[in-house]
Parts: structure tokens; C-alpha cells; sequence
């Protein structure tokens, strides 16, 4: 019987892979069980809402982002984040 990583305390993982290293990304996701860890590509593609006017109030309270993982990501070309 299987048990699903939840029941278990597992904690789920994130692995975020930079898109210039798409050999590093087809490895892991080969290597890498789904049930705790999922393999993303990084989608980031500049800096987030831009515009040349200034904008009155942010909407937002926080950033979802928890983690800046920018650093990681250029340092190594991954970085994990967990759930």
C-alpha cells in the first residue's frame, strides 16, 4: 500500500531550474519521485508588473513570493524551495 507524503510529515519540495540549464531540469525530472519533490522551470522573465508610471497604492499586501531564489538560481542554476 502506498502512502501519500502528507500522512507521512514529508515535507514537499520545489525545484526550480533555471531555463538556460534544460539538461539539469530533464535529469531531475527523470531522478526525482513526484510524490515529494516537483521539478519547474524558472518562468520568471523580468521584473514582475513594470511600468514606466508610477503606480498610486499597491494593491497587494505582501509578495507571494516567499523566497528570492535569484541568487541560487545564478550561483548553481537551481534552487529548492519547500512547500
Amino acid at each position: 500500500m502506498l502512502v501519500s507524503p502528507a500522512t507521512t510529515g514529508v515535507a514537499r519540495l520545489l525545484l526550480i531550474v533555471s531555463r538556460m540549464d534544460l539538461a539539469r531540469y530533464t535529469y531531475l525530472k527523470l531522478v526525482l519521485d513526484s510524490a515529494t519533490a516537483d521539478v519547474i522551470l524558472d518562468r520568471r522573465a523580468g521584473g514582475r508588473r513594470w511600468r514606466q508610471k508610477r503606480v498610486s497604492a499597491e494593491r497587494r499586501r505582501d509578495d507571494r513570493r516567499q523566497q528570492d531564489v535569484t541568487q541560487d538560481l545564478q550561483a548553481s542554476g537551481w534552487a529548492m524551495v519547500s512547500r
